[in-house]
């Protein structure tokens, strides 16, 4: 009698390596595969994270501007230095305002109305 040589334990062993490959494929898609992998979240806490600091940004220079509206609205105060500085209004009769304009006719740099 001859003897039968058992072929299945070498062929089982590859289709269990080959299942637990597949197995791993699907786990590591399941993972990272897709639009919204592990790395693709990471990117988007980081750009969320980006925004947030400019929407701060932002939101500190709107709330400035709000008070300095307020201000401008109910300060006399800064009205009328606003109104001195940018327009160059006087308080009534009691201000005279000098204008120190710069020698256009170049006569040198001696004094001016001296001949």
């Amino acid at each position: 009698m001859a003897r039968r040589r058992k072929s299945g334990g070498r062929g089982r062993g590859v289709k269990r390596l080959l299942a637990a490959a597949g197995v791993l494929a699907a786990l590591w898609f399941a993972i990272e595969g897709g639009e919204y992998g592990t790395r693709d979240l990471r990117a988007q806490t980081r750009r969320k994270a980006r925004l947030q600091v400019a929407i701060d940004s932002a939101q500190r220079v709107v709330d400035s501007l709000r008070r300095y509206k307020q201000r401008l609205e109910t300060d006399p105060v800064l009205q009328e230095r606003i109104a001195r500085e940018e327009f160059g209004m006087l308080r009534g009769d009691k201000e005279i305002l000098y204008r120190i304009a710069e020698d256009s006719g170049g006569r040198g740099s001696g004094s001016p109305g001296v001949r």
